[in-house]
C-alpha cells in the first residue's frame, strides 16, 4: 500500500535528506513538508509545503510522521525557549499525529539522550523520547545519532570543529567508542525510512545500527 508521510523540520540537516529519500522511495505516493517559509524552490517531485504555525494540523490520510525538529541553545536564547522546540512541540505535533489518525511515528533524539542527566540539552531530549513512548502509535522509532555529517545551510563553528574531528580521527572510533562516530545525514534519513517500512513497536535506535539499517536501506 502506497503512503502518505509528514516530515516536521524539513529545513534542517536530516530533514532536507529525508525529504530527498522519501521522494525517491516508491512506497510513498505524497509527502507533506511543513515549513514556515514557503518562499523557497521545490525540487521535488512528490513532495508538497504547506504552512507551519501555531495551529499544527496533520491531514488524516497521513501514514507516517517524521519529525527533525531540533535547535540549539544559541538559536533558542534561553532554556524555556529551546525546551519549547525540542520538547513541548514535539509532543504537540505526536498529539496531532496520533488524533490524525497517524500510524508511525519516527523521531530524531540525540546520542546520549537521558531524561535524569544533568546536562540539559541530554535530559530535554530525553524527555522527549519519555513522553513519545506513552503514545499507542503502531510504531514509535527514536533515533539517536551521534554527530552529524553534511553540509549544513547554516555555518556552526563548534559543530564545524567536531565534524572535522570525527572525519579525521575516524579510525580510533571502535569498540565501545563505534557508537560515537559521527553518521552521515542521509544515512540518518534512509534508517528512518526503512524504520517506519519495516519496524513496530516502541524502538529506540543507536547511531552505530542507524549506519547497519541505512547499508541495507532500498528504495
Amino acid at each position: 500500500m502506497e503512503r502518505k508521510a509528514a516530515v516536521f523540520g524539513s529545513t534542517g540537516l536530516v530533514g532536507y535528506s529525508l525529504l530527498r529519500v522519501l521522494d525517491e522511495n516508491r512506497n510513498y505516493h505524497e509527502i507533506v513538508a511543513y515549513r514556515r517559509n514557503l518562499n523557497q524552490s521545490n525540487p521535488f517531485q512528490k513532495v508538497r509545503f504547506v504552512e507551519f504555525g501555531a495551529n499544527i494540523s496533520i491531514e488524516q490520510d497521513t501514514n507516517d510522521v517524521f519529525i527533525c525538529l531540533g535547535t540549539t541553545m544559541k538559536k533558542a536564547g534561553s532554556k524555556e525557549a529551546f525546551k519549547a522546540v525540542d520538547l513541548d512541540m514535539v509532543i504537540e505535533i505526536a498529539h496531532k499525529a496520533y488524533q490524525a489518525g497517524v500510524k508511525r511515528i519516527i523521531a530524531i533524539s540525540s546520542i546520549g539522550a537521558n531524561q535524569i542527566s544533568r546536562n540539559f540539552y541530554l535530559r530535554t531530549k530525553g524527555q522527549m523520547e519519555e513522553e513519545l513512548k506513552k503514545l499507542d502509535f503502531e510504531l514509535v522509532a527514536i533515533v539517536r545519532p551521534s554527530i552529524l555529517l553534511g553540509k549544513r545551510n547554516e555555518y556552526r563553528l563548534g559543530e564545524s570543529i567536531g565534524i572535522c574531528f570525527f572525519r579525521t580521527f575516524r579510525f580510533i572510533f571502535v569498540g565501545p567508542l563505534r557508537r560515537y562516530r559521527g553518521i552521515e545525514a542521509s544515512d540518518v534519513a534512509k534508517a528512518m525510512v526503512q524504520l517506519a517500512l519495516t519496524a513496530k513497536g516502541k524502538v529506540t535506535v543507536e547511531s552505530e545500527v542507524l549506519k547497519q539499517i541505512a547499508d541495507v536501506y532500498k528504495p
